[in-house]
């Protein structure tokens, strides 16, 4: 990184602000990587992020703000800091026990509610993952797995009701939101994670949608003059297929 910050232009150029969205774009085909099993892209990616790591510590080490060791540091000395079960006397039983302590840690580390740790930039679902995820630490949580149902289905026909009478976008939008929120919360209950679970869904349409293209194109079809019936027919085999 060195010899790349004095000799090419395109290094020379970068700032923390020019890498920020290069460095979402790289955690998102790392997250590709893990969806597809794919071990040796994984590793591929894995070293494309630590590139940023090492970029960004260089930076910091430009202006004698921080370096590489300072970053290794202060996360080795908040995973002491948050494992006191490991590192000290506290004593847990469980999984919930240790986020239940790791937000409580953070809490008295100064900041004013369990939720700041929640990235405003996150795209929404899995921000309502984390929020929901960081409200359980403190004990804010359905007691049963059924009461969190209940709550989608009031929700559904809350949007439901709001459909069928002609209501504003708004109210529609609202409704929809928190149906959405109260699948979230159910996910999370039956050890789901819903992000992952709507980008399988997603990679599955896209498999289906495409062999729908390719089959009838081979049978001297055109897309767009077939009828819904005849993509259904092609639909179905897809599913077949698979």
């Amino acid at each position: 990184m060195d010899d790349l910050r004095k000799g090419c232009p395109w290094d020379k150029k970068q700032t923390f602000e020019s890498l920020r969205h290069l460095t979402i774009e790289e955690v998102y085909e790392l997250s590709d990587a893990i969806l597809s099993k794919d071990m040796d892209a994984i590793k591929g990616e894995l070293g494309d992020l630590m590139l940023h790591i090492v970029f960004y510590s260089k930076l910091g080490s430009e202006v004698d703000s921080f370096d590489i060791k300072d970053v290794i540091n202060k996360i080795s000395e908040k995973l002491i800091h948050r494992h006191p079960h490991i590192f000290g006397d506290k004593e847990v039983n469980d999984v919930s026990e240790v986020l239940n302590n790791w937000e409580k840690l953070k809490l008295k580390e100064g900041r004013k509610s369990v939720l700041e740790g929640v990235p405003k930039s996150l795209p929404p679902l899995v921000k309502a993952f984390r929020i929901q995820e960081k409200a359980k630490g403190v004990g804010f949580e359905w007691e049963k797995r059924e009461d969190v149902w209940e709550k989608v289905i009031e929700e559904l026909n809350e949007l439901k009701f709001e459909v069928e009478n002609n209501a504003t976008k708004e109210k529609m939008e609202n409704e929809l939101g928190d149906l959405l929120f109260a699948l979230t919360n159910y996910s999370r209950y039956i050890g789901i994670n819903p992000e992952d679970a709507l980008e399988k869904t997603n990679q599955k349409f896209i498999r289906r949608f495409q062999f729908i293209e390719e089959q009838s194109k081979k049978d001297g079809y055109k897309l767009e003059d077939m009828s819904l019936n005849e993509m259904e027919e092609y639909w179905q085999k897809a599913k077949l297929s698979e």
